[in-house]
């Protein structure tokens, strides 16, 4: 039976123009890009199918081109349109951090910064750049690897933040293995960026840790 002969209240569309887009599994959202099924497939048998495949959606809409396309019926054009579909999640991010008149709540940079670092499967160490009140200037990915205190260069960092004209800055970096707990590095690291910083009356506001879906603050620890 195809989704055409369903109840309309069981089609994917329907139940999202009519209950909202949260009340979907991660299958019906699947569903609903993937738009139409193969031969004796529904969109909604393929879509479940590829949750099995992969064991949830996270790790299907990071997969790479190969991985994605090894279902039949998948190819370049679908990891095409998923790309673009990530990318404008990460961009409707952005512009929300953008408009936040300060940062004093730190749950909407905690959402950008795991759509930003979550997926990367190798270490990056990044900075917002902020001014006077709090408000965004710029987000920047300044070094990639392993982050220690060997890789990370102060004086790049203050080359960055005086361009943008900053006045505080939050660092943050990926834990690739999914733990957020800092290493004695990341302590040591953070601790050298704050007293380089504050020497030219720049402030640093937070260290966040980003691994599996969670965020360790160095503020909210008490570790600033």
């Amino acid at each position: 039976m195809t989704i055409k002969n369903w109840p309309e209240e069981d089609r994917p569309r329907e139940k999202l123009l009519s209950k909202g887009a949260q009340t979907l599994s991660d299958t019906e959202l699947l569903a609903i890009f993937l738009r139409t099924g193969c031969a004796g497939k529904s969109a909604v048998d393929i879509a479940r199918e590829l949750i099995a495949k992969f064991g949830s959606l996270r790790p299907l809409l990071e997969a790479n081109l190969n991985e994605f396309s090894s279902t039949p019926g998948l190819g370049p054009a679908k990891y095409a349109q998923l790309q673009a579909v990530l990318e404008i999640a990460r961009r409707h991010l952005a512009e929300s951090l953008n408009r936040d008149v300060t940062l004093n709540s730190s749950a909407n940079v905690k959402r950008y910064l795991i759509a930003k670092l979550r997926h990367r499967r190798q270490e990056i160490f990044a900075a917002l750049f902020l001014d006077t009140k709090h408000r965004l200037i710029a987000f920047e990915e300044l070094f990639s690897g392993t982050i220690n205190t060997a890789a990370v260069y102060p004086r790049e960092i203050i080359i960055h933040a005086l361009n943008h004209n900053a006045a505080s800055v939050i660092f943050a970096h990926n834990h690739p293995s999914g733990s957020t707990l800092p290493s004695q590095s990341d302590f040591e690291l953070t601790e050298q960026l704050m007293k380089v910083l504050k020497a030219i009356d720049i402030n640093t506001l937070d260290h966040m840790v980003i691994g599996e879906g969670h965020v360790y603050s160095f503020a909210e620890h008490g570790k600033l």
